[in-house]
């Protein structure tokens, strides 16, 4: 890659990490504010937030924060070079996923926000398995050669795990913070039963499945074409 064209991306990587991190901060301290104000209880099918509403935000923004440091932290500890590209792309799904989804409200006001976002990290992370492996290739750390099955299926297990552990997260979110994170309950407090109680919990891990599978097989056949 041209030096230039890198220290371009480089700098857009920094830059858009800068905002991010103002941003949950600020949603940090708005959202503390918020928790010691708001009611602790609403009045029925009312859309008011009370006090569990603005502790899953709050929550939210704390690991995003956390999270957004994650890929200096890999490339730090174990010298992997992670995409620029990819680190931007990581920056602007915490943006869209934990700003505007939970600070803004973009669940609730945008039609099928989460599954945008749910085919967005599937991709994502199928992309990011398959920089993994090729990280350990360059480093000659596995003494084979690895078929281009193989790594497209490791992509996409990859992809997929992530997926579970981020469903695990939500629901003991929603066991401990008594949140709704899972969908398991209505607005107004109705809690859904049988099969309507897990749809929201598998059909994020169905679109996950499908968006790391649409990445692991064109990965697939540009390996074999000899493009990656």
């Amino acid at each position: 890659m041209n030096k230039e064209v890198y220290k371009k991306k480089r700098n857009w990587k920094k830059i858009i990490a800068i905002i991010l991190f103002i941003l949950l901060v600020l949603s940090i301290i708005y959202t503390i504010i918020r928790i010691m104000l708001a009611p602790s209880d609403a009045p029925v099918n009312s859309h008011i937030k009370v006090k569990s509403d603005y502790v899953l935000t709050l929550l939210q923004c704390i690991l995003g924060v956390i999270v957004m440091f994650i890929p200096s932290f890999v490339e730090k500890k174990w010298s992997i070079d992670i995409p620029n590209n990819m680190e931007i792309a990581y920056f602007i799904f915490l943006y869209c996923a934990i700003y505007l989804g939970e600070v803004h409200d973009f669940y609730y006001v945008i039609p099928h926000w989460d599954t945008i976002l749910h085919a967005f990290s599937g991709a994502m992370l199928g992309a990011l398995g398959f920089s993994l492996v090729a990280f350990f290739n360059d480093a000659e750390i596995l003494d084979t050669k690895l078929s281009p099955f193989f790594i497209a299926f490791f992509a996409f297990c990859f992809a997929l795990a992530a997926g579970v552990i981020w469903e695990i997260y939500e629901f003991l979110a929603d066991s401990i913070l008594l949140t709704n994170m899972q969908k398991f309950m209505l607005a107004d407090g109705t809690v859904l039963q049988g099969h309507a109680a897990v749809s929201d919990t598998m059909e994020d891990l169905i679109v996950d499945s499908l968006s790391a599978l649409i990445v692991s097989t064109f990965g697939y056949y540009s390996i074999k074409k000899g493009k990656l």
